[in-house]
């Protein structure tokens, strides 16, 4: 017969509470990968406010401010209580005024995340307006429904910020609120997205027309060798006023609008054509040399292409 001295006692009791703290931190580091939640933001650094992509569906809640919002090559004219919902991987960026405040929410989530819960309510059909509605904007007025949103993305805001307090007792029951909240959130904006609220501001200035024609042209067009005289060809407009619209209304240059679309389009190809070469997939990208491209994508993305493509492949198995 064996008996526990009270040495193996404490040595198994601290190895319990070593491995439920490890489970715990273990599940949160998960969370954050699946789910990024922030609530009524205030404005922002301005290397915040670069074009970007991700391939988490995005619910955006605009609360006040005066924002201009490119999403690939269409403008929106913010209004408070604007809810854009949008598949993540097309290039956004917002263009915020900086003389009044920006304030917005925001929740990024991985629709595996759900895929578990959503399959067990047969609801798969709440991740429909991410998929179908090709980035939308649902104008409420901040009618009642837009509430119940705001209300539950605050909800869902406060439960993330406070990821890293439970003790593991706690963890599965917070991230089951979490799940819960998100899915509640989801049931509203699906309700939203069924009604007539997919309003895009029907009066566009003279200027907003002709940012999105130019970004209409280079999204397809970018992987050809572009200079601004031939852009500004294409679309029968001066060099000078190419230049000087597209900045004011998007807040960005064309040329990083132009390589943004270029590293978009290599971050792709990375993670969906695996057998190309990273020359190869700078050339179908449009970046003129290997080297060129390599500079440009670590600076950007924080990590090779071959380091890029290595941890997205892992995650896929």
């Amino acid at each position: 017969m064996y008996f526990a001295s009270e040495s193996n006692t404490i040595e198994a009791g601290t190895y319990f509470s070593i491995k439920m703290i490890t489970l715990t931190l273990k599940r949160w580091f998960l969370l954050e990968q699946w789910l990024l939640a922030n609530y009524r933001m205030r404005g922002m650094e301005p290397a915040g406010f670069e074009f970007h992509s991700h391939r988490e569906y995005e619910i955006y809640f605009f609360h006040s401010g005066d924002c201009k919002y490119l999403i690939n090559n269409r403008i929106y004219e913010l209004q408070p209580g604007d809810i854009l919902l949008m598949d993540g991987l097309t290039l956004h960026k917002p263009n915020p005024s900086l003389n009044t405040p920006y304030v917005r929410s925001v929740v990024h989530f991985s629709p595996a995340y759900l895929q578990e819960i959503l399959q067990a309510l047969g609801m798969e059909i709440l991740l429909a307006p991410f998929r179908k509605l090709n980035n939308c904007l649902l104008r409420t007025n901040y009618d009642r429904s837009a509430k119940l949103v705001e209300e539950k993305m605050s909800k869902i805001g406060s439960l993330f910020a406070n990821n890293d307090k439970p003790g593991y007792c706690q963890a599965d029951i917070q991230e089951a609120q979490v799940k819960l909240e998100l899915v509640q959130l989801l049931v509203e904006i699906y309700k939203m997205s069924q009604n007539d609220l997919q309003l895009i501001p029907a009066k566009r200035t003279e200027k907003e027309i002709h940012a999105e024609m130019i970004a209409a042209w280079i999204d397809d067009h970018f992987t050809e060798k572009i200079s601004l005289e031939r852009l500004a060809k294409e679309r029968n407009l001066s060099k000078y006023y190419t230049s000087h619209v597209f900045k004011e209304i998007t807040g960005f240059t064309v040329m990083e609008y132009l390589m943004g679309c270029r590293l978009n389009h290599a971050k792709y190809l990375l993670e969906v054509e695996p057998q190309l070469t990273l020359t190869e997939i700078a050339h179908k990208s449009g970046f003129e040399n290997i080297s060129h491209f390599s500079r440009y994508f670590k600076e950007k993305v924080g990590n090779t292409a071959k380091k890029y493509r290595t941890l997205k492949l892992e995650k896929k198995f």
